[in-house]
């Protein structure tokens, strides 16, 4: 039983079956002129067009990467180093959240240890959520670029990201450096509106192995006329912002990823997960949801159990055949307290007992029901076991 699609997706079928042609038959490099080549070219030029659709953009504003990790990087060191040298008399400064996906958080925490920025961590309330008004209080006459992710990976929490973008544009009007947005969206794709538009956002990251889709292949939106240094140096690719041979089949998976997107199942999915948290919260003592039930993702639940190790909870789960994880995926194997519950306000013994469960597509009520029956025996053996008891 795999609840642990936060981590990744597997690869729908229907997916696989349009990428296996570019393997083999298909194999020709998209930047080269004879039919082999245009062929490719044709592939990832139609996969473009059905990525910006999904976003309302233009194609020419999709950049294909390697996966959200360098999508982050690319919109966060890229603008900043793009318009380092219209800021030559100040500092930039760089609004985020103190619960960012490593692939922010740690990019921006490096940049300020090497003096080339200020940041700002603007900390989640108890529930999970960034409040706009802490991010526009954040807001120096320096900030040229705020990042806030769309959907935590951890929790699950949706960030008013539309309302931020909304400030952002107000607070621009009488700011003398332009304020760029960027969203981490990575968890968001499978089940929120992606609109740019709508979003109000400058930049914004997405992955296909989050959404059914391969694992390699990732993209960065970035708003015509957003300034962008290339982090990746070596050819004419990608508008002359991401050098390297084009992922051709990685691409094409993408593509077929995002249409097959169904914002329908959220109520399937939904219905589920609160089966889920409701079965555990009424049936475990001393156990809590981490993040807001009400702006909650419909595939996550997180939650503590006091008096628990997580890490002995998932090899307890895992032999009895159920996947989870505790914290990200990314730092699973940190025995560090979660850095996102920690920003919370959660205390280090409230954390080091987190779960998170996520489901999808495939999700069943049996294996929903499974995970009911033998979560009580695990935490009660524990508990037996545990020294704080």
């Amino acid at each position: 039983m795999y609840l642990d699609t936060a981590a990744t997706t597997p690869v729908d079928e229907r997916v696989l079956e349009v990428m296996l042609p570019y393997f083999s038959d298909q194999f020709g490099n998209a930047s080269s002129i004879h039919q082999f080549g245009q062929i490719a070219r044709a592939a990832v030029d139609s996969a473009r067009e059905t990525t910006a659709r999904f976003l309302n953009c233009k194609p020419g504003e999709i950049i294909f990467t390697s996966g959200g990790s360098e999508s982050d990087n690319l919109a966060i060191k890229g603008v900043l180093e793009a318009i380092s040298c219209q800021l030559s008399a100040i500092r930039p400064h760089v609004v985020t959240s103190a619960f960012e996906h490593h692939a922010v958080l740690d990019v921006v925490k490096e940049l300020e240890a090497d003096g080339k920025i200020e940041a700002t961590y603007v900390r989640p309330n108890r529930e999970g959520l960034v409040e706009v008004a802490d991010v526009e209080a954040a807001i120096k006459p320096s900030t040229v670029l705020v990042s806030i992710m769309y959907v935590n990976n951890e929790i699950g929490t949706v960030q008013p990201i539309r309302e931020i973008g909304k400030m952002i544009e107000r607070v621009n009007r009488d700011h003398d450096n332009r304020i760029y947005f960027h969203t981490d969206a990575v968890q968001a794709a499978e089940y929120f509106n992606m609109d740019v538009n709508w979003l109000h956002v400058d930049l914004l990251t997405m992955t296909a192995h989050k959404i059914y889709g391969p694992k390699g292949i990732g993209l960065l939106y970035a708003r015509k006329g957003t300034p962008l240094k290339h982090q990746i140096i070596g050819g004419g690719q990608e508008y002359k912002k991401r050098a390297g041979t084009e992922n051709v089949a990685g691409i094409v998976g993408f593509a077929k990823a995002v249409e097959l997107i169904n914002l329908k199942e959220s109520a399937k999915i939904s219905k589920l997960r609160d089966r889920l948290i409701d079965g555990l919260l009424n049936n475990i003592p001393d156990s809590f949801l981490n993040g807001s039930r009400k702006h909650r993702s419909p595939a996550n639940a997180n939650i503590s159990f006091m008096n628990a190790e997580g890490e002995s909870i998932l090899l307890n789960l895992d032999m009895e055949g159920v996947a989870a994880s505790t914290g990200s995926a990314c730092t699973s194997g940190s025995l560090e307290p979660s850095h996102v519950l920690i920003s919370m306000g959660l205390k280090p013994e409230e954390c080091h007992g987190s779960v998170r469960f996520t489901l999808g597509r495939s999700t069943t009520q049996a294996e929903i029901d499974k995970v009911l029956a033998v979560m009580p025996k695990i935490i009660k053996k524990l508990r037996a076991m545990s020294p704080l008891k």
